[in-house]
């Protein structure tokens, strides 16, 4: 998209990452401040991880028992090749803490919410990258007490 004098305008793209807190936790995050989303091996986590730009933002979900997303990160280094695959076929990208939520936002939570009914997060469980659009971002972070 160009703007009115010609340069490139660039817009925020907006995402979940979803992560097992007993392998990567958010306090884990928050310790490293910059550091590699790796370990995703599903094609269409893979795709969007390289539609991912850097300044696109994420909402951090823990997985497992707690399934809630608990905080914000941003991409602050685009898709390159993951140092750990020897196929070449996966990629990374660096995400950087930006902060807590004042109040997770449950999987039941999103579920109830018949707005939030389009989201990967609800039709796809298991992928572990997904695209979401700015109004449900915006009303994601209402649901956080942003």
């Amino acid at each position: 998209m160009e703007a009115a004098d010609g340069a490139r305008e660039e817009t925020v793209a907006y995402w979940i990452l979803k992560s097992e807190p007993e392998e990567w936790s958010w306090e884990d995050q928050v310790r490293a401040g910059v550091d590699t989303w790796d370990g995703v091996t599903n094609p269409q986590a893979v795709r969007n991880l390289r539609r991912m730009r850097r300044g696109d933002l994420a909402l951090f979900y823990h997985t497992g028992d707690e399934r809630r997303a608990v905080g914000i990160v941003e991409v602050v280094r685009e898709a390159y090749p993951d140092p750990q695959d020897p196929t070449g076929r996966r990629v990374v990208v660096d995400v950087q803490a930006v902060r807590p939520l004042p109040r997770p936002v449950s999987l039941a939570q999103v579920k109830s919410e018949p707005r939030l009914a389009h989201l990967a997060l609800v039709r796809q469980p298991r992928l572990s990258v997904i695209p979401v659009d700015e109004e449900s971002w915006r009303l994601l972070l209402r649901m956080a007490g942003l």
